[in-house]
């Protein structure tokens, strides 16, 4: 890309954490409490970057618009709350990757829509984020994804110019709120791509299958 970056700013759920087990489980929970069969992992997957609204859907059905859904989904927050990090794991290469990161010096971040509810107890949990300048959640600013004022308070928080960063994420709004910020952009393929999502129209500046394959995007490598 550039020798001029001088940090990355990375999404969180399906990114650097594969957090779908726990996130499937807190739905499935719900199903098997009202007496219906548990699902599969493998259906719960795709739609966990969508957070309660994708897990919803997949467990029951269900859409923002249901009377029910509000309900619902704090039901859905306190279970996933009771088990945030039971079988959520770091998605191979990501702690090499991170290393890499500070060993040259170069600033790295976390900017994820996740509620800092759930992003500040996990995060203090996992001592991968030790070294992060920066963690903005879904709340910290007036605006989420794919609004352009979470990144750019977490370029503010690690003192670096927009220009200056890189946004890696594996949803649409991630590329969209990168470009709006005026950051560049990498699409993380290997995490959470949705019902039949293709990240050819997302217009990304570049697109990894590999949390290391970062560091050749960069021309670090």
């Amino acid at each position: 890309m550039t020798n001029s970056i001088k940090a990355v700013l990375f999404d969180l759920d399906g990114t650097l954490i594969d957090s779908a087990p726990d996130l499937g489980a807190a739905a499935d929970q719900m199903r098997v409490a009202r007496g219906m069969p548990s699902l599969p992992l493998d259906l719960y997957r795709p739609l966990a970057g969508s957070g309660a609204r994708g897990m919803l859907k997949v467990a029951f059905g269900m859409s923002p618009e249901d009377e029910a859904f509000p309900d619902m989904r704090e039901e859905f927050f306190q279970n996933y709350e009771r088990r945030m990090t039971q079988a959520t794991t770091i998605f191979d290469g990501v702690p090499e990757l991170l290393a890499d990161l500070v060993n040259r010096q170069l600033h790295w971040g976390v900017v994820t829509n996740k509620s800092k509810r759930f992003t500040e107890p996990l995060t203090q949990q996992m001592p991968l984020f030790a070294t992060a300048g920066a963690i903005v959640s879904g709340d910290t600013t007036p605006h989420s994804k794919p609004h352009p004022a979470p990144l750019l308070e977490a370029a503010r928080r690690i003192g670096v110019e927009p220009e200056a960063c890189v946004y890696v994420g594996d949803d649409e709004r991630d590329m969209l709120a990168g470009k709006a910020a005026g950051m560049l952009t990498v699409a993380a393929v290997y995490g959470y791509l949705g019902e039949k999502q293709s990240v050819t129209h997302w217009q990304a500046d570049a697109v990894i299958t590999s949390p290391f394959e970062l560091l050749n995007r960069l021309n670090l490598a």
